[in-house]
């Protein structure tokens, strides 16, 4: 049985809608909580996939929380002999950062709520990518950090506010920076832990949840397409989806 290895940073950010495409594929799923791991015991090639989930922290703010410079060197050595690797929103910063690119505040401001990626120009996604760039599909943006393109990585989606919002290395690294992974059940306790976040940011709480509500079952089919074509790519076509 393969095992997938999830890092998470708040308990609340966790696997979503991968979740269930991991178990039918045959995955063995261990949550290890990066924050308090002792991450130098972790065997950086071990699991088949790792997944580097979200985070209301700075890459940058190492000396605040220092569980964030052993998990860069965890993931910089996994990326260096192409083994399987996912990050979502700080995991997508993270994996960034642990490729040599910077990680940064966005000039532009919080990104929060749903809106479309647009297919970069004069870049071809790969057929697994797909189903995100899809007309009218919205995903969910909530970040105010941003990152510069790593060396050897293809761009593969933008919005108007922040042009790097995902990328890829050959198939077996990607770095989404938005979050395909949301349902509309889990995100309410989104809304609870992030609340001040919110706040400050004065994002209409109601409002968000209304457009929760419309477009996160339209994501979810999307993201399970994306989800099960991406672990057949990474594992060159061995990862079987059991329905």
């Amino acid at each position: 049985m393969r095992r997938a290895l999830a890092l998470t940073h708040v308990a609340f950010e966790d696997l979503g809608s991968l979740e269930p495409e991991l178990i039918d594929a045959g995955f063995e799923i261990e949550v290890v909580d990066a924050c308090t791991a002792d991450l130098r015991a972790i065997d950086p090639q071990e699991a088949d996939l790792l997944v580097v989930l979200g985070g209301p922290i700075g890459v940058y703010e190492r000396e605040t929380y220092p569980f964030i410079g052993p998990e860069l060197a965890l993931i910089a050595e996994r990326l260096a002999v192409r083994r399987p690797t996912l990050g979502i929103c700080l995991g997508a910063q993270m994996l960034a950062a642990a490729l040599g690119a910077r990680v940064y505040s966005g000039g532009a401001g919080k990104e929060i709520g749903w809106a479309p990626v647009k297919a970069v120009p004069g870049v071809t996604a790969p057929p697994w990518f797909e189903s995100v760039l899809e007309p009218g599909l919205r995903v969910l943006h909530w970040h105010g950090d941003t990152f510069d393109l790593p060396d050897g990585a293809t761009l593969l989606a933008s919005t108007e506010q922040y042009r790097n919002q995902a990328f890829a290395i050959g198939d077996y690294a990607l770095g989404l920076q938005f979050h395909p992974e949301v349902t509309a059940q889990r995100l309410e306790r989104w809304l609870v832990g992030h609340a001040s976040e919110l706040a400050l940011a004065r994002v209409d709480v109601h409002a968000l949840r209304d457009q929760t509500h419309a477009f996160a079952p339209v994501l979810e089919t999307a993201a399970q397409l994306l989800w099960q074509q991406w672990l057949t790519a990474a594992f060159d076509g061995e990862v079987q989806i059991a329905r």
